[in-house]
């Protein structure tokens, strides 16, 4: 997963310490150890792509490392550049103009 547009997003922006860390499920639940479940419950993680913020505790960082294939964890920093950089990626589109008037012949 090394040429991932995450990856190439993380190389962008530097990795400072963070007192919030955000914290998204990026892989589903089905299949995964009843124990990671539990987990991902008790960080309030139930549904995929969802993202929830969090102190960063030592008892985070441990619930953090137990599921770390499942999550992806931003700080503050690095989520603020991926939301703006999703709005600037988010394409206008024209109106659309719709015309009831018969043409003339």
């Amino acid at each position: 997963m090394s040429g991932s547009a995450f990856n190439a997003f993380k190389a962008r922006v530097p990795v400072e310490w963070s007192p919030n860390l955000y914290v998204t499920l990026v892989r589903g639940l089905p299949g995964t150890r009843r124990l990671h479940r539990r987990t991902l419950e008790a960080m309030r993680l139930r549904r995929c792509h969802r993202t929830v913020v969090h102190r960063t505790t030592p008892s985070l960082l441990g619930m953090i490392n137990q599921v770390k294939r499942l999550v992806v964890v931003e700080t503050e920093e690095m989520y603020n550049a991926r939301k703006q950089q999703e709005e600037q990626n988010k394409a206008l589109r024209p109106p659309i103009v719709v015309s009831h008037h018969q043409p003339s012949s």
